[in-house]
């Protein structure tokens, strides 16, 4: 069964089409990442899906027993509208079928005809049982375990929408829409204002579903975690793609550079054959040439790669600080009280990469405030390295003024010097070009300001640079950019990231937030998640039936629980993935080959590219199980 179609669909407001082209079908159950480059047209096209907008051309399909929600950054609410209201719009319809029960409950009370009372009871039973279906007897409980897993406590179900934040109006229209459980879902950046915490319930809460969904989100954690197909949308129409974000990712990437091959070598061919038929059209090979022209004429031309150009971004090569940059000893925090946290030492060492991370208002920026010798700690005491220059990327975006050019906005203090063509070269390198580097940063997108105050940041040549949720706002080519260009800086970086990718990809050390404290944990996001499972498990009550604990006569098995050992020789993750996706587009080239008429009809040729396929094939399985051991060993 088809719940939605889209067909041919087009929009445009301008002198091109955002997009054009775009078909596909979502079934029951089906869970759709939609991605693509900012201003490719994500939310327009989730609005024509909801029936809120209407194509320029094409059409949608939407069947008639399916309800559609959608979910809108945009919300207006009733004069005194409260957070319990909000929620319970979403079981309204539960709500009706409560007040029919009741009232057919009154009419048996008094009903004096003996076929009317029969007639009343077997409608007031089924409608029982339609209540019992929809668990509509733990509407409370229902209401309670959303807007709690959102984040909210029950003192504030009572208080008025309008006295809320933005973020938190947000989060109250989501509960409402996944207490509604429509048939197809469209959330549009679903984990915008919520922290890690509350991004995990939510995808607990999705993955539990059976409704179909299309999301669009920048959260390619997110996007792993919950989807298995993937559409990515552009100005020429929509691809489809099988698994998550990293599927969709790795296949892009083969696809592409399959794509570049088939056109390079049918550029060369292309080449090779016209300067023959310049060289020969008058000769003694003039037939030839001409034959050769005619068949050249017939050739169905190979497009060029459609692949979405990344910003080069880059920092400069830094003034090398000390060994260690800040020295905390025994610090304690906070403003009046209970400290945000206490007794942290930590030392960060040049060339650290640390990701911090935690619920809103737990002390994230308060510590890098405290380590930079911004605030003085309530206890405990901070030392900062020799050499140490910070350069700063608040998420606000306050270092790039709103009424200047971006050329003029990212010319740091102290650097008069700097020529206009060095700007436009810097902001260039992160992705701010042509006309748009001389626009005012207050008309720009989101994105585009990002990449502004990020090119503001590399001119400052600090050798400690500090970011505050840097990848808001940023599409998955600009995000990847940001991690090789921080990878490859040499100096020190502190950043806080409620974006889990980001955090894996990035830091070498994790600092983890909750009420009242703060943890250091050696590697990244995925290693400290490790971590917290492994202590989960320990902590658990053991299962009824299970082993008993160890005696005390066997200490030794005790303290060396059993682990898995290798079958396969150390590597680093990265370069098996490398490994991987080689491999990948070997076995592409290889089926291609196998589908070529030329190589069917010689038979050596086609036995050995058979068994180079039958190889290439086996290794890829040897590689995907070293790649599954590297995850859980390393």
């Amino acid at each position: 069964m088809i719940l939605l179609a889209a067909r041919e669909l087009a929009r445009q407001f301008d002198v091109e089409p955002i997009f054009r082209d775009v078909s596909f079908e979502v079934r029951p159950g089906e869970k759709i990442g939609l991605v693509g480059p900012n201003g490719s047209g994500k939310t327009t096209l989730m609005h024509i899906l909801a029936g809120l907008d209407d194509p320029d051309h094409g059409a949608v399909e939407r069947h008639p027993g399916a309800r559609i929600g959608i979910l809108e950054q945009v919300q207006e609410f009733p004069a005194g509208w409260t957070l319990r209201d909000e929620a319970r719009r979403g079981l309204s319809h539960l709500f009706e079928l409560q007040d029919q029960a009741h009232r057919l409950a009154e009419q048996i009370a008094v009903a004096a005809d003996s076929r009317e009372l029969q007639r009343l009871q077997q409608r007031y039973d089924a409608l029982h049982n339609e209540l019992e279906r929809q668990d509509a007897y733990h509407i409370d409980h229902r209401i309670d375990q959303v807007l709690e897993g959102l984040g909210f406590t029950r003192a504030v179900y009572g208080r008025p929408l309008s006295t809320f934040s933005g973020g938190q109006q947000n989060r109250a229209v989501l509960a409402r829409l996944l207490l509604s459980e429509p048939d197809v879902l469209l959330l549009d950046e679903p984990t915008n204002h919520l922290d890690i915490e509350t991004t995990e319930w939510l995808e607990g809460w999705l993955n539990r579903s059976s409704r179909a969904m299309v999301l669009v989100s920048h959260d390619r954690y997110f996007l792993d975690r919950v989807t298995e197909r993937t559409l990515e949308i552009t100005r020429s129409g929509v691809q489809d793609y099988v698994g998550g974000f990293s599927h969709y990712w790795r296949q892009r990437h083969e696809r592409i550079e399959l794509m570049r091959k088939t056109y390079d070598k049918q550029q060369e061919y292309i080449a090779r054959t016209e300067e023959f038929i310049r060289r020969n059209f008058a000769g003694q090979k003039s037939s030839q040439a001409k034959d050769r022209e005619k068949k050249l004429e017939r050739v169905e031309l190979a497009a060029p790669p459609p692949d979405i150009e990344a910003p080069p971004m880059a920092f400069p090569e830094p003034r090398r600080t000390g060994d260690w940059v800040f020295d905390a000893a025994g610090i304690s925090q906070g403003f009046s009280g209970e400290p945000l946290f206490r007794d942290l030492s930590l030392q960060v060492l040049r060339g650290d990469r640390i990701g911090i991370f935690g619920p809103n208002g737990a002390g994230k920026t308060t510590l890098i405030r405290t380590l930079t010798g911004e605030l003085a700690p309530r206890s405990g005491a901070v030392r900062i390295g020799t050499h140490v220059h910070t350069g700063y990327f608040d998420q606000q975006l306050t270092s790039v003024g709103a009424s200047e050019t971006a050329v003029d906005a990212v010319r740091p203090p102290g650097k008069p010097q700097m020529t206009p063509g060095e700007l436009r070269s810097l902001v260039a390198r992160f992705g701010v070009r042509g006309e748009l580097a001389l626009q005012t940063v207050g008309s720009m997108s989101g994105g585009e300001k990002t990449k502004t105050a990020l090119a503001r940041l590399a001119a400052m040549d600090a050798n400690v640079l500090i970011l505050d949720e840097p990848t808001n706002h940023l599409d998955f080519w600009s995000c990847e950019a940001l991690e090789r260009a921080l990878r490859e800086f040499p100096g020190t970086v502190l950043f806080v990231s409620h974006d889990r990718y980001f955090l894996d990809q990035v830091a070498t050390r994790v600092i983890a937030f909750a009420p009242g404290r703060c943890d250091v944990y050696d590697g990244n996001y995925s290693a400290y998640h490790w971590a917290q499972e492994q202590r989960v498990s320990a902590a658990a009550p053991p299962t009824p039936g299970a082993p008993g604990p160890e005696l005390e006569s066997a200490p030794r098995r005790r303290e060396e629980p059993a682990r898995r050992k290798r079958k396969f020789p150390y590597r680093k993750v990265a370069d098996i993935e490398a490994d991987i996706t080689a491999a990948e587009i070997r076995l592409a080239e290889l089926q291609q080959d196998l589908a070529d008429p030329a190589v069917l009809r010689d038979g050596d040729r086609a036995r050995t590219v058979h068994e180079d396929y039958e190889e290439t094939e086996q290794r890829l399985a040897q590689l995907m199980e070293h790649w599954e051991e590297a995850l859980e060993l390393n």
